[in-house]
């Protein structure tokens, strides 16, 4: 199992970067995802369901995202979702954004990527936790990108 946890200063509004993780707007943080489908319930609701298309390289994958907590405050604004990929890996990961003055928000990006089954805990032995945290990174760094033109 792969754990992360790491978190950034944005010099945005919370609202602004909390407007980034909304359904319409999610293609713009996660550029992979080709397709981000609402299917049960209401976005800002806990048992929300989407279907959502990955692409990595010429492979599309299509799976459920749950989302297991939200939250919207006025100093904190909290999204955990979780969803099996290929059959293989239960990723569950959170973006929590906390308001530290009005042009200052701190988000805490950390979640795990867990095998399923003997292939998914394999892979995730023989991978990288380096080339995982490159990953978690650059993400964090497409938010800010991203929160700076919003």
């Amino acid at each position: 199992m792969i754990h992360w946890k790491e978190e950034i200063v944005i010099e945005k509004n919370i609202e602004k970067v909390w407007s980034l993780f909304l359904d319409k707007n999610i293609k713009k943080i996660m550029p992979k995802v080709e397709e981000h489908i609402l299917i049960d319930k209401k976005e800002n609701e806990v048992g929300a369901k989407h279907q959502q298309k990955y692409r990595e390289g010429k492979r599309v994958e299509t799976y459920i995202v749950d989302t297991l907590a939200y939250e919207d405050l006025e100093d904190k604004k909290l999204k955990k979702i979780s969803f099996i990929l290929g059959k293989a890996f239960e990723i569950t990961f959170s973006f929590t954004l906390l308001k530290i003055d009005e042009t200052h928000t701190k988000l805490i990006y950390e979640g795990q990527n867990k095998g399923v089954n003997f292939v998914g805990r394999a892979m995730l032995k023989l991978g990288s936790e380096k080339s995982n945290n490159i990953v978690v990174k650059e993400f964090l760094q497409k938010v800010d990108q991203e929160a700076h033109l919003v």
